[in-house]
């Protein structure tokens, strides 16, 4: 299972996203539904990008508060599955791995940028 922190991970490049987080949520979740190849994705999103529709390939799940909080219950509940956080922030990184997920870096899903 592939968990996306959108927020950070959109927020990972000064491209304007500021200006239309719900639409850079939408670029990044049609941009994960491309690299799909089986694997389960999940994008957690917040604030004002809640309301961003699942997709073929990536299902969007709306945070209904923090979303690190959501991220870490999401792989609380994935124990014994494999699972890797895509995420830049150094305090839900520690907490998904105390859960035993692997982390990796933004660039992870948004390579050349």
């Amino acid at each position: 299972m592939l968990i996306v922190d959108a927020a950070n991970v959109v927020g990972s490049v000064p491209d304007g996203w500021w200006r239309d987080r719900r639409g850079a949520a939408e670029r990044l979740r049609d941009r994960l539904a491309l690299r799909g190849a089986g694997e389960e994705i999940v994008l957690v999103v917040e604030g004002a990008a809640r309301g961003v529709a699942s997709v073929p390939g990536v299902r969007v799940d709306a945070a209904p508060g923090s979303g690190d909080d959501r991220i870490v219950e999401l792989v609380a509940a994935a124990a014994g599955r494999a699972c890797v956080v895509v995420t830049a922030d150094r305090g839900l990184r520690e907490r998904v791995r105390a859960y035993g997920a692997e982390c990796a870096g933004p660039r992870t899903v948004r390579p050349g940028e």
